[in-house]
């Protein structure tokens, strides 16, 4: 297929994870990038599971990959292809390559190919090129051997245009009759990718740069079968703040590990699509946007850094933006009894604690955790908040504002509290902070008149008597 007729091509892209662990963030990236691929392009994203390894695939992984895919609403346009359910189609087209001679039983073990064919380079790094013993020997073995993929004689290179990183090279020097069926008939992963990848008519091929080296293999492969030739694009890796391939010690093992620690979706899908690509000096994208902009040409070659701060502020943005329903909701989803928990309020209190508390917040557990402090009114008082506010005046300027409360009308609490500050002569924050104290237990906080006009005049006045006494119990004389 020549570049025209690929590009009047519909795009199919697909993302084909392995169910031998949960879905971590790379994975997800990988996701989202092949998903805003074919969203941009109008064409079809696929999901394809990828589960010959019959050892180490697990259901339980498969189930929460496809969970996590559709909780960040990158679902697949068509039917669900599953390797396993293939086999016999792989195994007819493996014996097909047998019969062409473009492959050949090997029988040699492994202790075998590494006493005739390791060698020791310059710095003592040892390589092992299998030396084709038994395609020159035509050997045959008891029972079943591994198939090996005969490198065409006449090849001297494997050329290709990366839609990232531009044209690549791969001497064929640097391979060796490659293993492409295990002992046991089952087909091996470049052989079953490529297989499938033309089953379901993928145009791109949109993958991390772990898998460059696979990529010669996959063409020579595509070759050998008499298939047209994918694009492929390989996405620069995620990386630690020391610049280190990202591990389970840099981040969260599972994708619904960030969910559950309060993250967004739609904030956790915004921040991936930043890391390796970028749209000018935009940070904060909708879905709509992200999806007009995305172009691989804007992908960049080199790794991007995983930044969990910058995580937090993209998530602060979704929260501050969110309604307080939709908030409670989200926060119902991760903890399930949190309306329990705050059974004695009204839902409009709730709701309006949600938006008070929302702009400070980083999570969804953040709020959860400070409207179940509030909830609980145990918050040990902050000694040093104490210190910094406490004065041997506070505990009359509370009396004072009590005794407002109290006979507190249709006035708001803000007129009441500054008219006790203006009798007394001080300043508002000289009253304000103490009475924070007296509610939330610190003195960092949202609005204390809200606070107040949300809690009601009846558990305001409660919690600053409890604080009045708490004064007179702590209470040091000169």
């Amino acid at each position: 297929m020549n570049k025209t007729e690929k590009n009047n091509k519909s795009v199919r892209v697909r993302f084909a994870p392995s169910p031998t662990g949960y879905l971590h963030i790379g994975g997800l990236r990988t996701a989202l990038f092949n998903w805003l691929y074919a969203k941009n392009k109008g064409g079809t994203f696929l999901i394809r599971i990828e589960d010959t390894d019959m050892s180490r695939s697990d259901n339980k992984y498969t189930e929460e990959i496809l969970k996590a895919l559709d909780w960040t609403n990158l679902r697949s346009e068509e039917p669900i292809m599953y390797q396993a359910q293939r086999f016999d189609i792989h195994k007819e087209l493996i014996d097909s390559l047998l019969e062409q001679e473009k492959a050949y039983y090997c029988y040699c073990s492994p202790e075998e190919i590494n006493k005739r064919c390791a060698v020791v380079l310059p710095g003592g790094m040892t390589i092992v090129k299998y030396d084709r013993y038994c395609l020159k020997n035509n050997k045959s073995g008891n029972g079943n051997g591994v198939v090996r993929f005969k490198l065409p004689d006449d090849l001297k290179e494997v050329v290709f245009n990366d839609l990232i990183r531009g044209r690549i090279v791969f001497s064929i020097d640097q391979l060796d009759d490659f293993i492409i069926s295990r002992s046991d008939d089952r087909p091996v992963y470049n052989f079953v990718v490529v297989v499938d990848d033309f089953a379901m008519d993928i145009t791109q091929v949109i993958r991390g740069e772990d898998h460059l080296s696979n990529t010669p293999k996959q063409i020579l492969l595509y070759q050998a079968l008499g298939y047209a030739i994918p694009e492929f694009a390989h996405l620069p890796l995620i990386l630690n703040p020391n610049g280190g391939r990202l591990s389970k010690r840099d981040a969260a093992t599972s994708v619904f590990d960030y969910r559950d620690q309060g993250y967004l979706p739609d904030a956790l899908i915004n921040y991936l699509a930043r890391l390796g690509w970028s749209h000018g000096d935009q940070e904060i994208f909708t879905r709509e946007e992200l999806i007009k902009y995305f172009s691989l040409d804007h992908v960049g070659k080199k790794g991007a850094v995983f930044d969990m701060e910058k995580l937090g502020w993209v998530n602060s943005v979704y929260i501050k933006e969110m309604s307080s329903k939709d908030l409670l909701k989200a926060i119902i989803d991760i903890r399930d009894l949190f309306r329990l928990e705050l059974k004695k309020w009204s839902d409009e209190q709730v709701l309006a604690l949600i938006d008070l508390y929302k702009p400070r917040a980083i999570t969804l557990l953040n709020i959860a955790d400070d409207l179940k402090a509030l909830y609980d009114g145990s918050t040990p008082y902050s000694i040093d908040d104490i210190t910094k506010w406490i004065t041997i005046d506070t505990r009359s300027h509370l009396e004072a504002v009590v005794k407002e409360l109290v006979l507190m009308g249709d006035e708001s609490a803000r007129d009441r509290i500054k008219k006790v500050s203006k009798e007394i002569g001080c300043k508002l924050v000289d009253i304000a902070q103490p009475v924070r104290i007296a509610l939330i237990g610190k003195s960092d906080g949202p609005s204390v008149f809200e606070l107040l006009s949300i809690l009601g005049k009846g558990e305001s006045v409660s919690r600053l008597h409890r604080f009045i006494q708490y004064i007179d119990e702590n209470a040091t004389h000169e």
